[in-house]
């Protein structure tokens, strides 16, 4: 006779919770998904807070960028008025550098003026002793041959050697006289053609500035007559045919 079989289907189904096809309970499976939403809600608030840190740098690069914007602006308008002052400095220093040269060239002419009587005697020997005056008029009887009734009549203001004495005495001192009537002067610059091929010369004194713009026309004059105009020196300008040479390069002072 079979024995039977007591187990039940439901004892059958029936196996141990660690057994490898155990199924996990509904309270497992739930603590899981709780952990899954905090790992995620913690991954969230780590974002949201780099979210917050970047927003705050953002804020602040904004508004770093917004002062320096304005700081560009401000040097910009300071720029701008530096640029006004500038200009206006420029306009001041061309009109004063204007004034300055014609002050100077007032100042020259009046200097040039206050010589206009004075004769310059270059190359008449020094002596020991000597009285200017009388070595002046002498010169003009002896080597401008003037009548000596016209050399009694000249007088002057003043008669004297020009610059210190020289320690070598080979090259004399000029004398410069200051005549008491300009129409005596013309009358002994007028002979000074009897000084032709000799060692001495009767001129202007001029000021020192006027002599060097006079160092440059003459070659100039020299020129122009070598090719037939007629050129003549006054003062610091060359005339050419009667009219007056210009050059900003050559003669600056009369542009």
């Amino acid at each position: 006779m079979k024995k039977s079989n007591t187990a039940t289907p439901s004892t059958k189904r029936n196996r141990p919770e660690d057994s490898p096809g155990a199924v996990s309970s509904p309270g497992s499976n739930m603590s899981d998904i709780l952990d899954s939403i905090d790992k995620r809600l913690s991954s969230l608030d780590c974002r949201l807070n780099l979210l917050e840190i970047l927003h705050k740098e953002f804020q602040g690069l904004r508004e770093s960028l917004e002062f320096s914007q304005q700081q560009v602006q401000e040097l910009a308008a300071e720029n701008q008025a530096l640029r006004e002052t500038v200009k206006t400095l420029g306009h001041d220093t061309a009109r004063l550098s204007e004034e300055n040269r014609s002050i100077k060239e007032t100042l020259l002419d009046l200097q040039a003026r206050s010589m206009k009587d004075n004769l310059v005697f270059a190359g008449i020997p020094e002596e020991a002793g000597e009285v200017p005056e009388n070595i002046v008029k002498s010169f003009i009887e002896v080597h401008l041959k003037l009548p000596k009734e016209e050399v009694q009549k000249i007088s002057f203001h003043r008669v004297h050697r020009l610059g210190g004495k020289r320690p070598d005495n080979q090259r004399p001192r000029p004398i410069v006289a200051k005549f008491e009537h300009y129409k005596q002067k013309m009358q002994v610059k007028s002979r000074g053609r009897e000084l032709k091929d000799t060692h001495y010369s009767v001129n202007d004194q001029f000021p020192g500035e006027i002599l060097r713009r006079r160092k440059i026309l003459f070659p100039l004059r020299r020129k122009h007559l070598s090719a037939g105009a007629r050129a003549v020196v006054a003062v610091d300008k060359l005339f050419v045919n009667g009219k007056l040479f210009r050059d900003p390069e050559v003669t600056p002072w009369l542009c």
